[in-house]
């Protein structure tokens, strides 16, 4: 049974969201935000979890901490406004700083892989995709090309990139792939607020449809994955799709915003980015491949007997929509 508790903590988390982002003070905004977290934490706290309360606590500490500072650099532009004219750049990195460890960027990520490991699928899609939309926008409100939002781009894609090699949790695994989306939204974010919002709500969409598979099958190791999804030839092709898909390759949805951030780079004379950027995702696309690797394989283990789990409707839909999608979007974007 759903507990009327987290449907109410839900709505408030969207709440705070939505104040954050349709604010019109920073106080206002960071009020927002800290409506969002108190409403996370009795949802990351459920007997669900790998690791409750220690998740909750890790979340809970990491975003308190990046509040305060927050909270910090706003009272500084207020107060010392007339100190500060000339020394702006130095509180917009406080600020950003605060920003981008709440979305988990590198070389703030830290915490991300740790507090996800200890969730359930569920959560962990919270976490992925609707908890980075607010102080994604708040930094792109403020977001100005500097070389410290340039070296940040750098070291999250190089550390996703790295340090995702040798991890066995797809959770873990799907954390430094946020990470180096992170990277690519922000690039897409010093130019174009548009490209930013196609290139999130394409991420989202593949996000739900990898999750809603592990999350039905409960896989959260690569050995589950190997196991389990051999018995299913049809959800296998579509779960190999999906990681083609986050990876970026071009007939597929992935590779639409990852195309768009790139043109857009190139034509404001950003060469060395997009060249560190397409490489160090050419490194992430490696740990996707060696996920779907066991379906190319010719020898694989079956198991004899096993239950069959039938395709749950909702992800056949969203599935439909990810693999279609990029010729959805070729079609429209030739006729507008």
């Amino acid at each position: 049974m759903f507990n009327l508790y987290k449907i109410l903590f839900f709505i408030t988390l969207i709440f705070g969201s939505l104040i954050a982002i349709s604010s019109y003070s920073w106080l206002s905004m960071w009020m927002g935000l800290e409506i969002n977290l108190l409403s996370i934490i009795p949802l990351l706290s459920n007997s669900k979890n790998l690791y409750p309360s220690e998740a909750a606590l890790k979340y809970f500490i990491t975003q308190t901490l990046a509040s305060s500072i927050l909270l910090f650099s706003i009272i500084l532009a207020l107060n010392l406004k007339e100190y500060f004219s000339e020394n702006m750049i130095f509180l917009n990195m406080i600020l950003n700083s605060a920003l981008l460890t709440k979305i988990g960027a590198a070389p703030f990520h830290a915490w991300f892989p740790e507090v996800l490991e200890g969730l359930n699928w569920m959560n962990s899609l919270l976490m992925l995709t609707w908890q980075k939309l607010a102080p994604m926008v708040l930094i792109f409100y403020n977001c100005k090309l500097s070389s410290f939002f340039l070296s940040i781009i750098l070291l999250s894609t190089i550390i996703s990139g790295i340090l995702g090699l040798n991890q066995m949790s797809l959770r873990k695994i799907m954390a430094y792939s946020s990470i180096n989306h992170i990277s690519w939204m922000l690039a897409s974010m010093m130019n174009s607020q548009y490209i930013w919002l196609i290139y999130f709500i394409i991420y989202s969409v593949i996000s739900l449809n990898i999750i809603l598979i592990l999350n039905l099958n409960q896989i959260f190791y690569l050995n589950q994955l190997f196991n389990s999804l051999n018995s299913m030839k049809m959800m296998k092709l579509i779960f190999m799709f999906n990681f083609f898909s986050l990876g970026g390759l071009p007939p597929f949805l992935g590779f639409f915003p990852k195309w768009l951030v790139i043109n857009n780079l190139v034509q404001h004379n950003f060469f060395l980015l997009s060249f560190f950027l397409i490489i160090f995702t050419l490194i992430t696309l490696f740990f996707y491949l060696r996920i779907t690797f066991s379906t190319f394989v010719i020898n694989s283990n079956e198991v004899l007997i096993f239950t069959p789990i039938k395709m749950n409707y909702l992800i056949m839909f969203f599935n439909f929509l990810s693999l279609s999608g990029l010729l959805i979007c070729t079609l429209i974007f030739n006729y507008i």
